[in-house]
């Protein structure tokens, strides 16, 4: 099997001066990208709301990884989607993730596609990458509906 290789820099500047004191506040980069603006979760890390935290990065992830297996699969299978909306739920107490609940909502062209827009939901979280590489369950609560 080939092996991937994923490249990103974190970069931050500031002082550590007191735990209150420096800012959680940073970027990540990616060759050819736009950076992101990512901070601390502020209730757990004295974050920036306003900017992703690590554990929005991570749902967001699985959510991502779903959809675009998914759509792929959509492809193979012909079933025509026209949105694809996921509402994705992660789940932590103080140590780790518990949970993470995929929510998509799907819009396919016709009445007669809906029946294996919904089946292929489970072929897509089989074959998603990041979600067989957690240690905590990854669900899946799909709504499919015809145009």
């Amino acid at each position: 099997m080939a092996e991937h290789v994923y490249e990103v820099s974190v970069t931050w500047s500031g002082a550590t001066t007191g735990y209150r004191d420096y800012s959680r506040n940073h970027l990540l980069h990616a060759a050819g990208r736009p950076s992101l603006e990512a901070s601390a979760d502020p209730v757990v890390g004295r974050g920036d709301r306003t900017r992703w935290n690590p554990e929005q990065l991570l749902v967001a992830s699985l959510s991502d990884c779903h959809m675009l297996w998914y759509l792929h699969l959509c492809v193979e299978a012909g079933v025509v989607v026209t949105e694809y909306r996921d509402d994705a739920v992660g789940v932590m107490d103080e140590e780790r993730f518990q949970h993470v609940t995929l929510r998509p909502h799907v819009t396919v062209t016709e009445p007669h596609m809906v029946d294996a827009a919904q089946q292929l939901h489970a072929e897509a979280h089989k074959k998603c990458f990041i979600a067989n590489s957690v240690n905590f369950p990854v669900a899946h609560e799909s709504t499919v509906t015809a145009a």
